[in-house]
């Protein structure tokens, strides 16, 4: 009988307690270990950790730099306005951003094409679609009046001189041929376009793409 006690007894002795004075100590380690880490010192600005700093830097601008350059040679292109046949939209020297891939012709956008005129130059067209294949476009040259399929095309955004339009030597109405676009400067008795046989209707395959963004100068920035 005693022995049992004796056992028993060393059992409750060995058995952990929390008593205050333990829990007090251990709620003192915890609350040091910021005040701690604090008291570390901050590492310093060193020559191996500023050109660590900034070779960071110049790796991003690179990587940076590689996806601007693959987006615009494989999805966009940039152009400048040569002339002021789109006057007052797009102005000579105006840097123009053009989507190309996935792109087809819409009447009312703007395009930059080949062009493979031998008597006009530059060698890039900026114009206006006025018509796509197998439209009628229709002019009225005395009262500035031009039509698409029978439809009167809103003109009070374009440039217009006093007097007539500026005349063509094509004879109207005429029918857009399949696989050709019929384009207009938006300065209209400024533009050598669709209009005269100089330049003609344009082939969908001479077209680089639509103009998206005015990118300079950065006071006429546009979306189109």
């Amino acid at each position: 009988m005693n022995e049992r006690n004796d056992i028993k007894n060393e059992e409750e002795i060995t058995e952990p307690t929390d008593t205050p004075e333990a829990e007090k100590t251990e709620k003192e380690g915890e609350a040091a270990s910021p005040a701690q880490a604090e008291a570390q010192p901050k590492p310093k600005w060193t020559l191996e950790r500023w050109l660590g700093e900034i070779f960071d830097v110049l790796e991003d601008f690179a990587v940076f730099s590689a996806f601007f350059v693959i987006l615009v040679c494989f999805f966009f292109r940039p152009t400048i306005v040569n002339g002021e046949s789109m006057e007052d939209t797009l102005h000579n020297g105006d840097y123009l951003i053009v989507r190309e891939i996935g792109y087809t012709p819409t009447p009312g956008d703007i395009i930059v094409a080949q062009n493979i005129s031998l008597t006009y130059h530059p060698d890039l067209l900026v114009k206006r679609v006025i018509a796509v294949s197998g439209q009628v476009v229709d002019i009225d040259f005395a009262t500035w009046t031009l039509t698409v399929d029978g439809e009167t095309v809103d003109e009070s955004l374009y440039r217009k001189l006093d007097g007539a339009l500026r005349t063509s030597d094509y004879t109207f109405p005429v029918t857009v041929p399949e696989g050709y676009v019929f384009v207009m400067g938006d300065n209209r008795n400024h533009s050598a376009d669709s209009r005269f046989t100089e330049v003609g209707f344009i082939p969908e395959q001479c077209i680089l793409g639509q103009a998206v963004v005015r990118l300079f100068p950065l006071g006429r920035f546009r979306l189109f």
